[in-house]
């Protein structure tokens, strides 16, 4: 009974903050540029910022993870930081959708210090609550039978945002009286929603592996993640897909709306990306039944390269278009798992390594991974409107047929050539596999830490 609480609770616990989450990462340079409407120079600013940011959390999230590791409290180390985290992070989102008047570099200013209140709060959450997957249990299965629901959660949460933004944000404004209001309202809808099932991980969840009562401190912050030779080849290797996949996912809607010429049509291919991950996590525990790792993120791999290849050559045809996603979608969802397994694993490799397991700064890689990913898609989101063109365009009929070239090279091979790089980086040095999780285990079992 314990066990399906710590699923339910944990996995239901992702739906709304992936929803919130959504809308900002993949959403918020649409909202200005097409909604808010700020010029090409504000693009190129906020775009800056948006990298920039990224910079900060290679720092932030660490010390985060620290401090999180260093709690000592009535409620353990992790839920306080799960509630101070959705708060903070609620109200910064509802002030991204804010209409201020403000323009030029007041806007900017305004913009980077809500945006810096966002990613702090969003790291406080992310650490503390993916920190706990390690703690609900040490068998491998069982943490693939947890990990999978939270992710499934998480994307039914995140394709809900991705199906029903362009038709909701269009009847919320149309009821509120403006566009800009519709999207508040939209963002306003999904933070009651977040708030809402974090507190279903807050009553319910329970730790299930003694938390170490060690003290970390700051000076072995860096030994705890630098040391960790599996978890840097993890941390490299998802940061190159995650780059990728974000500049695809960022630039979809932008795809359908000027080179697809029919923006209503995103919501029906965002339905079909929805099915087709959500089956892949749906049917991860049966194809681990069959294949090792290794060769699940090796044939996810291929997937997403040939829903890429497809996609460049799809023109017009929706159907084309839909099964490229399948491919793309379906390889993506199972390397999502895959990520989050491997970074797990990672806590027990320290632990034996280096005699102290520590889960905040372990698995502070995956936020800072999907924050810097964040980055790397927005750096490329950035480029891709410059470069075509569609950054200050008057209309659709503006961008010319050599702009659209520009925007698929950075929307299609730039993810194609960061993918391929992260099979080639975790085939070349990460070794934690099946059997050697277990040696650790029984190792560390052993000497009684």
């Amino acid at each position: 009974m314990s066990a399906w609480r710590n699923r339910l609770s944990f996995g239901l616990g992702t739906l709304g903050r992936d929803m919130s989450a959504a809308l900002v990462s993949l959403y918020l340079m649409y909202y200005l540029t097409e909604v808010a409407r700020i010029s090409a120079g504000a693009t190129a600013a906020v775009t800056v910022v948006l990298v920039l940011m990224r910079v900060f959390d290679a720092v932030d999230d660490p010390i985060m993870g620290l401090v999180i590791d260093n709690t000592r409290s009535k409620w353990g180390k992790f839920k306080p930081w799960i509630a101070i985290g959705v708060v903070l992070w609620s109200g910064a989102t509802l002030a991204f959708f804010v209409d201020t008047g403000l323009t030029g570099w007041g806007f900017i200013a305004w913009f980077t210090a809500v945006y810096l209140v966002w990613s702090v709060a969003y790291t406080i959450n992310d650490i503390a609550f993916w920190s706990m997957l390690p703690a609900l249990s040490q068998d491998q299965k069982e943490r693939e039978r947890i990990g999978a629901l939270a992710r499934i959660c998480a994307n039914v949460g995140l394709f809900t945002v991705v199906v029903t933004v362009v038709p909701a944000t269009k009847a919320l404004g149309a009821a509120v009286g403006s566009e800009s209001l519709g999207w508040l309202t939209f963002a306003g809808i999904l933070v009651a929603i977040k708030i809402a099932f974090q507190l279903l991980t807050l009553g319910f969840t329970r730790a299930q592996v003694a938390v170490e009562r060690n003290k970390t401190s700051l000076r072995e912050v860096l030994g705890v993640v630098g040391r960790n030779d599996q978890l840097m080849w993890v941390t490299a290797s998802m940061l190159c897909f995650m780059g990728g996949y974000m500049t695809v996912a960022s630039l979809g809607i932008y795809w359908f709306k000027y080179v697809y010429r029919d923006e209503g049509a995103y919501s029906v291919f965002a339905a079909i990306l929805a099915v087709s991950q959500l089956t892949a996590l749906a049917i991860f525990p049966l194809l681990r039944v069959r294949l090792r790792r290794r060769q699940l993120h090796a044939l996810a791999t291929g997937l997403c390269l040939a829903g890429l290849t497809v996609f460049w050559f799809a023109g017009s045809s929706l159907i084309v278009v839909g099964v490229a996603g399948v491919l793309l979608f379906s390889g993506q969802g199972f390397i999502q798992l895959l990520m989050l397994m491997f970074i797990t694993d990672c806590v027990e490799y320290g632990q034996w390594k280096l005699g102290r397991r520590n889960e905040s700064i372990t698995l502070a890689v995956q936020p800072f991974i999907y924050k810097a990913s964040n980055g790397i898609g927005s750096g490329f989101v950035g480029l891709a409107l410059l470069v075509s063109g569609i950054s200050g365009a008057s209309s659709v009929d503006a961008v010319t047929p050599s702009g659209i070239e520009a925007f698929k090279v950075v929307m299609l091979l730039v993810p194609m050539l960061l993918t391929t790089a992260s099979w080639a980086i975790l085939r070349r040095g990460y070794r934690l596999d099946e059997q050697r999780f277990a040696e650790i285990v029984a190792e560390v079992g052993q000497r009684g830490e």
